[in-house]
């Protein structure tokens, strides 16, 4: 039992520092954290995240005792892996980065978000590498050819059947494809919340949004700028500088989506938002916007926009602004932007699948729900690194699971829009500027993942380890 901790752990261990190096970057070069000290805090994240591999190591160990059972074992290690990959998922908020199932994104397994969400890629993945280990340990499974080969073949079938379901249609197209205009500034980070330029880069996405499409596209009915593109509280800004925002919607008949932080003075509380600017919008946004008007951030990000209890010394030795924001509610009403309804997520909320699902069902007041997920990042905080690359793919895992495409509009990369089945329908090249003009078809109807979230495979995996101990116990009393 402990040496399968230990090996397990190693072995994440070693996977989080190199996957999550760039952590290091945020700390160290625009937060101003002592080298040493960055390369500390990303080893003891990293040595926290292994635990979790080798709590599943430990489980699949107790569930298959008898090692003789080739089914049994793959089964449990299936199980414990997926159970492992979702408590890291979920617990103290939850850094479910680096998941084994996003590495299955561009296969046929990738197919099973739909049903089961990744954690449902996790068990498939998981089980199919079981299938091989069993298949080349014969020793361990001597005298039990018949099952190991038939063990074998259900990961095949698993496999294949990936392929089948991808060529299921859970969504349908709805209303007529809208135009939008995606904005990627690429403003250093070192420099974006500086007071003297603030206004340089405000007057620098503008341009960007003003820009002339290609030749022969229509104008944008919706226009996305990333995470706090306004760095400040909306009262800090002369009310000039949004009504050109405003002039903007107005001249091109469109609607502006944009990252800003909201202060309301009365209630003192602060939320990191996405506003809504139209030729209609009022000449200073406000914190008192009604919903579907503005969406504030509600799963935050430890350190970066809230200081977990005790951890007040930690974020003191880096100069982080903006870091210390209210939630907003679970559920909110998404934007409405011609025949589209669209959901807005802010960062890495789009990591957690299970949070974007309410979004895609009728609201309180029976309205349909969302045809279209947008994703506002500023990812500027880890430089031109593996960061952005991987956000972009759990994205990818997002629209697969929801059957919606996702719009992304981000500081540095990678902005672009993603269709139902995962596929690019085109992106910006990370670390600089650029304006994306393109076309696309919202999307209504749920897919099974939708409908039941991650209960049925977390259903699955309890029953499935529950049976594999309870056989082990009646094989003792017999």
């Amino acid at each position: 039992m402990r040496q399968a901790f230990w090996r397990a752990w190693t072995y994440g261990l070693g996977g989080f520092i190199v996957g999550l190096y760039w952590l290091t970057i945020s700390m160290h070069h625009y937060g101003g954290m002592p080298l040493g000290m960055a390369v500390i805090a990303l080893v003891m994240l990293s040595a926290y995240l292994a635990i979790f591999p080798g709590i599943a190591a430990c489980i699949a160990r107790l569930s298959t005792q008898n090692r003789h059972a080739p089914l049994a074992y793959a089964l449990a290690w299936a199980s414990a892996w997926t159970l492992g990959e979702w408590l890291r998922s979920t617990l103290f908020t939850g850094f479910p980065w680096m998941a084994i199932g996003y590495a299955h994104i561009d296969n046929w397994l990738s197919s099973w978000a739909s049903i089961f969400g990744v954690f449902g890629v996790h068990f498939v993945a998981a089980f199919i590498a079981s299938c091989i280990a069993v298949l080349f340990s014969p020793k361990q499974f001597r005298q039990r050819h018949l099952q190991s080969f038939v063990t074998a073949m259900i990961g095949v079938i698993l496999c294949v059947a990936g392929l089948g379901i991808r060529h299921v249609e859970w969504s349908s197209p709805v209303g007529q494809p809208i135009n939008v205009r995606i904005v990627q500034g690429n403003v250093e980070q070192g420099t974006k919340f500086l007071s003297s330029q603030v206004i340089p880069s405000i007057r620098h996405h503008l341009q960007l949004a003003q820009s002339s499409h290609h030749e022969g596209s229509r104008q944008p009915k919706l226009i996305l700028l990333p995470e706090t593109v306004i760095p400040v509280f909306q009262y800090q800004l002369d009310p000039s500088v949004w009504l050109a925002w405003k002039q903007l919607a107005a001249d091109t008949d469109s609607v502006i989506m944009m990252g800003a932080p909201l202060h309301d003075l009365a209630t003192h509380a602060y939320t990191n938002s996405v506003i809504r600017m139209d030729r209609s919008s009022d000449p200073v946004p406000s914190s008192k916007a009604q919903p579907g008007q503005r969406y504030d951030k509600h799963h935050l990000v430890p350190f970066g926009e809230f200081i977990p209890w005790g951890f007040r010394w930690f974020v003191n030795m880096m100069a982080i602004p903006l870091g210390d924001f209210d939630r907003g509610p679970k559920q909110q009403q998404p934007f409405i932007v011609a025949d589209q309804r669209i959901s807005p997520n802010i960062c890495y909320e789009d990591v957690f699948g299970e949070e974007l699902l309410p979004a895609l069902h009728p609201g309180a007041d029976g309205k349909p729900g969302a045809t279209l997920l947008a994703n506002f990042s500023n990812l500027g905080w880890f430089g031109d690194t593996w960061a952005l690359r991987q956000h972009w793919q759990m994205a990818r895992m997002r629209t697969i699971e929801t059957a919606r495409p996702m719009l992304r509009a981000t500081n540095t990369g990678i902005s672009g829009a993603i269709g139902v089945n995962g596929e690019s329908l085109g992106q910006l090249s990370s670390a600089r500027s650029g304006v994306l003009n393109l076309s696309v078809q919202g999307h209504q109807g749920l897919t099974p993942y939708a409908r039941g979230g991650n209960i049925p495979i977390l259903l699955v995996c309890v029953f499935t380890l529950f049976a594999c101990r309870l056989r082990i116990l009646r094989r003792r009393q017999s």
